[in-house]
């Protein structure tokens, strides 16, 4: 079942890191060229769709193997070890998108034009940047977690 949920994970993580690297690189930085929102309003319609199931799989897989690893939940933010080190910043970054994901959703998406447009560049960044952290911080976790 472990060796099941690290598959799960690492295939969703592919998914949600990718496609929010996708979404920086092809689809945000162009739009900002030609100041046009509509390319990025018709990719997040899209990628929601494979998106938001890949990191309910990712929070669910995490969840389950940080339970695993370390079952006692008390031990998830000792930092005592370095495995608690890595599932406790993971559930900070999962903190920090959940933030970011849902001031955009709910204050920045319904309104978007083109005057808002720099504000949901700055959330894509940011989740961009966190999906990749997430990334980095899971093969760290795989290795032994941060010293």
């Amino acid at each position: 079942m472990y060796k099941t949920a690290i598959a799960i994970h690492v295939l969703a993580a592919t998914i949600w890191t990718g496609g929010h690297i996708v979404l920086f690189f092809a689809i945000l930085l162009p739009a900002l060229k030609t100041r046009d929102h509509t390319r990025i309003s018709l990719f997040e319609v899209q990628f929601e769709k494979i998106g938001i199931p890949a990191l309910l799989l990712l929070v669910t897989t995490g969840l389950f193997m940080a339970y695993k690893q370390l079952p006692d939940m008390g031990a998830w933010f000792s930092f005592t070890t370095a495995i608690s080190r890595t599932v406790s910043l993971k559930i900070a970054l999962l903190l920090l998108t959940v933030a970011l994901a849902a001031h955009a959703r709910f204050k920045i998406i319904p309104k978007l034009n083109e005057a808002s447009l720099n504000s949901l560049a700055i959330h894509i960044t940011l989740v961009t940047l966190t999906a990749m952290l997430f990334a980095l911080t899971g093969v760290l976790h795989r290795f032994g977690g941060i010293i």
